[in-house]
């Protein structure tokens, strides 16, 4: 835990709580996102730093467990108070970091801009490239599928659950939660494979498309979320409405798929009651610990399966460790060899999942 000091543009010097959580390297080095939130606090990044030690060994890489943020809010911050701030956050954290030691990534509130902002920092302290961040631009280290990773490999978890039910994907109408990365490349994989998304959100309400988003419509809230950097009241479209706060569970549909891609307990008990009624049979989470327990209660009570994020959300860690990999060896390997490895990680995990389960049940 440290303070981390920076100035915004009118000269004031502020100042902030950054954090470094390492939980485990019994497998590898530590590895986990940096968020930057207000809601941070030492007890969050805990909680996500635990967890984050099973995700990654789900992947069978060799990462351990580890996560970080700061109650640093990036919303509203010009370019250069960010890079002011990433700076100044990475002066205190490169002490603690390094390329077998422990490897950040993003999370909410840092993507690309981020990222690169900490690297140029670390790059200056150091004077080495090398692989202590992930989820880099292309141009220096990064890896293909990076950002779409935790989207396509939530979507390809959920293939494997469908193929063990003997159904498949297309037609299937989905709650799709969220208009960050996650929540972005999960519909658009949802797309590309013939499924139906209904909604996307943020936190100031969710668009509802009657007739399911296009890939065009995507790409729009993509425009507004990673260009422009705004909120969905500003989405336009002949066919969808804007639903203003309120969580698109409310939405008046029936739907086959929820996938939370938000946050932390984005689904409560009365959430849960909704979905059912809408005749969901799966959920699966794109996002961190998305299902509060009463809710996690009522989909089992209700029959309804739950790809749990330790799971199902774990495509961003394991592109992230094909990222090391890469930058270990020195080459940059292609969309389609990323692509395939990540849908072998994703396999994996639910092989583990199912087996571990089955073991449980033997064993009474």
């Amino acid at each position: 835990m440290f303070r981390v000091p920076w100035m915004d543009d009118e000269g004031t010097i502020r100042m902030n709580r950054g954090y470094r959580v390492q939980f485990s390297s019994a497998i590898g080095p530590y590895k986990g996102g940096l968020r930057f939130h207000p809601s941070v606090t030492l007890s969050v990044i805990k909680f996500l730093g635990f967890e984050q030690c099973f995700k990654n060994a789900l992947t069978t890489l060799p990462m351990g467990g580890g996560k970080g943020g700061t109650d640093f809010n990036p919303k509203g911050k010009s370019d250069n108070e960010v890079m002011r701030f990433c700076q100044s956050f990475m002066t205190e954290l490169h002490k603690h970091i390094g390329s077998t030691t422990d490897v950040p990534a993003g999370d909410i509130g840092v993507g690309g801009r981020e990222i690169g902002y900490l690297y140029g920092q670390y790059k200056r302290l150091e004077n080495e490239f090398t692989g202590v961040l992930t989820g880099k631009a292309m141009e220096w280290g990064g890896s293909n599928i990076r950002p779409e990773a935790t989207g396509y490999g939530c979507v390809y978890f959920g293939l494997e659950v469908l193929k063990d039910q003997s159904d498949s994907i297309e037609g299937k109408r989905c709650l799709v939660s969220g208009s960050g990365n996650v929540a972005q490349y999960a519909a658009e994989k949802l797309l590309q494979l013939g499924a139906v998304v209904l909604t996307m959100s943020d936190s100031n309400g969710y668009i509802y498309e009657p007739e399911g988003f296009t890939l065009e419509q995507v790409h729009q809230v993509m425009h507004i979320k990673n260009v422009v950097r705004g909120s969905l009241k500003d989405y336009k479209s002949s066919t969808g409405k804007f639903v203003a706060g309120q969580r698109c569970w409310n939405v008046d549909t029936k739907a086959d798929i929820a996938l939370p891609c938000a946050t932390q307990n984005e689904i409560e008990y009365e959430d849960a009651v909704k979905l059912v009624s809408k005749g969901v049979k799966l959920v699966l989470e794109g996002a961190n610990m998305p299902t509060d327990a009463e809710a996690i209660r009522h989909f089992n009570k209700s029959g309804v399966i739950l790809g749990a994020a330790k799971a199902a959300n774990a495509g961003g860690v394991a592109v992230s460790g094909l990222e090391m990999a890469q930058n270990a060896g020195m080459v940059t390997w292609s969309f389609e060899q990323v692509n395939d490895r990540l849908k072998v990680c994703s396999t994996v995990g639910y092989c583990s999942v199912t087996y571990s389960l089955s073991a449980q049940s033997i064993c009474g």
